[in-house]
């Protein structure tokens, strides 16, 4: 029944993409001079100091006691794992944006390092030369034109967009690992993103408490850098209208 109902989960999701692709539009002309569209600041810094505090209690300690125990080289493994995980679901992606060459890198990557890369814990096909993939339903969303929408901090997950909130939920359907009949775990790729994403938080761990802890607005901090690193990913280049906090803290030393 549980994989019956998967399907389902899946078309509810596109209908959810629908639904928000109308939702919460930007001024063009606003848009345009790379102004932040933030209609929901007030609630979004309520989820951010949520977040803070479930990062300063729980996430940040587990993820520093982990790379401070586990081996770096294991570390590195199990980040290679969560990232070959995603490969059927990035090829997917590049499909619906009309991208055969991104498709044929993602699969080529899943096969190579799901084999000769022992089960995805080696990168032999970044040796082999296989270009990186890194694509989402939220980059899917914005080729097929898409707006931006509002700015929104997620519980948990952090600094998105509207559209790239629809893009995180799809893509968790969207992977065919959750279809496959015989897993051997279930939601492993859940489990090995958490654990992906520890890695990273231990290993940058100064960066990003200086972010979240240091800078005078960390809230306004995060905005500025996840806007301005993820309209520079999908190629919208407008330099974003902000004070940097970090700034300010420099102008009161």
């Amino acid at each position: 029944m549980p994989f019956l109902l998967r399907p389902l989960k899946f078309l509810s999701a596109l209908i959810l993409a629908g639904v928000a692709a109308g939702c919460a539009t930007q001024d063009p002309v606003a848009r345009a001079s790379g102004e932040v569209f933030d209609p929901y600041e007030r609630t979004n810094r309520g989820i951010h100091a949520f977040n803070r505090g479930v990062d300063r209690l729980a996430f940040r300690p587990a993820s520093k006691g982990y790379v401070a125990i586990v081996p770096a080289p294991m570390v590195t493994s199990f980040s290679h794992f969560a990232e070959n995980l995603s490969m059927p679901g990035q090829m997917i992606n590049a499909l619906l944006q009309g991208d055969l060459k991104l498709a044929g890198n993602a699969f080529s990557r899943f096969v190579i390092n799901s084999t000769v890369g022992f089960a995805g814990l080696a990168d032999p096909a970044s040796e082999f030369n296989v270009p990186a993939v890194d694509t989402d339903f939220g980059e899917t969303l914005h080729t097929w034109g898409v707006g931006e929408g509002a700015y929104v901090e997620l519980p948990l997950l952090g600094p998105s967009t509207s559209r790239d909130a629809v893009g995180v939920a799809v893509d968790f359907f969207t992977n065919p690992l959750g279809y496959a009949e015989q897993n051997t775990a279930d939601n492993i790729t859940i489990y090995a993103e958490i654990v992906r994403r520890m890695g990273d938080r231990g290993n940058y761990s100064d960066t990003i408490d200086s972010i979240l802890y240091e800078s005078a607005d960390s809230y306004a901090q995060s905005r500025l850098i996840y806007l301005q690193n993820r309209r520079f990913q999908l190629g919208d280049g407008e330099e974003i209208q902000e004070i940097d906090p970090f700034e300010l803290n420099t102008e009161g030393f």
